[in-house]
């Protein structure tokens, strides 16, 4: 399966700041890793890596998805990934307001790199009324400009009164030091392992707020990267395919109603009854 290269957390990863860090040597020297593996992994874009930088890896590696030096890739998976993202959070918004329209919504959103501003910016075309933040000062004023967002500090965005709350930076965003600080509805973005630890969860769940697990919502960059490997990549195909994550997150949220567990709980009921069926 497709997986992530990321400045940060995951599985393979490169630790560093990718401000002052990046170099061809070392992207190649991660391509060399990832061909060690003998396809059992293959790398795409995740947190601070861009389509330029995969190119790099390409050259040590075959395994590797999103580039953009080959007929048939995908390129910058990051649009595709906020696409289903925005259709998570439509079916969250559905089961909590009954209308899955997110004209007049505020929502908050944590991280304007890749994925949070292409997020951002459908959220806005539809009506949305943004609050943002970012550690990077100049993705703030991109967005504040172009969108008309309210900008806060990364410290208030876990405190401020929203209705939907969209993680878009790095994980372990839901803890003890913020649980309490949440004004929110929803809890839904493009972040991964958003729960720091899974009572995390159960806390939300007993609150009250609406969480759409991250590796449900998420999913569209993966399902877009893995397009490539049925014999070329078809944008509208890709496109299409992630939309099922608007069904997706309903049957969750169906199956946590049904059994009264947390969502998170019911994301693994339904991805086991998944595996099962498959085998």
């Amino acid at each position: 399966a497709a997986a992530g290269l990321n400045l940060g957390g995951g599985k393979a990863v490169i630790i560093g700041d990718p401000h002052k860090e990046r170099s061809e040597a070392l992207f190649r020297a991660f391509g060399r890793y990832v061909e060690s593996l003998n396809g059992r992994y293959i790398t795409t874009e995740d947190v601070g890596i861009s389509v330029e930088d995969m190119d790099i890896v390409r050259l040590e590696t075959s395994h590797v998805t999103g580039v953009g030096s080959v007929e048939g890739s995908s390129g910058d998976p990051s649009p595709v990934t906020a696409f289903g993202v925005c259709q998570g959070m439509k079916a969250c918004a559905k089961a909590v307001w009954g209308s899955d329209i997110l004209k007049g919504r505020r929502i908050a959103v944590q991280g304007l790199g890749h994925v949070g501003y292409h997020l951002a910016k459908p959220l806005y075309e539809e009506g949305a009324n943004l609050i943002v933040t970012d550690i990077q000062q100049a993705n703030v004023e991109r967005v504040v400009k172009e969108m008309g967002a309210k900008a806060v500090s990364a410290e208030e965005i876990y405190g401020v009164e929203c209705d939907i709350y969209a993680p878009a930076a790095l994980g372990a965003v839901v803890n003890d030091e913020t649980l309490s600080q949440f004004q929110c509805k929803i809890i839904a973005g493009p972040a991964n392992n958003q729960l720091k630890e899974a009572r995390h969860g159960d806390a939300l769940h007993q609150k009250g707020i609406l969480y759409a697990p991250d590796y449900i919502i998420n999913a569209g960059g993966l399902i877009n990267v893995a397009d490539e490997l049925n014999g070329g990549y078809n944008r509208k195909r890709a496109f299409k395919k992630v939309e099922i994550i608007y069904h997706n997150m309903e049957k969750i949220i169906g199956i946590s109603n049904k059994e009264g567990i947390p969502t998170y709980q019911a994301a693994d009921v339904l991805a086991e009854q998944r595996i099962s069926t498959i085998g």
